[in-house]
């Protein structure tokens, strides 16, 4: 079965996958070429999750006026 196209995917999917993907390497379960080729899809993933997050982050500057706020990451774990 083909890999579902890379820009159709959602962040968590996308990441999901990758997290796969670097599991499957660093297990030493792949062969050199499917290593190579994983490290492709792996390397255009990344790319594609940053591409989403920047994206969030650039919504979120447009939402807040452009005013950045400092965040404590001890407050949102306690959420």
């Amino acid at each position: 079965m083909e890999p579902s196209p890379i820009a159709d995917l959602k962040f968590e999917t996308a990441l999901a996958e990758l997290e796969a993907i670097v599991a499957g390497m660093e297990g030493g379960r792949l062969e050199l070429e499917d290593s190579i080729d994983a490290y492709k899809r792996g390397m255009a993933l990344m790319q594609h999750c940053q591409a989403q997050l920047t994206a969030a982050e650039e919504q979120i500057r447009i939402i807040e006026n452009g005013q950045s706020r400092s965040v404590d990451r001890n407050t949102l774990e306690a959420q």
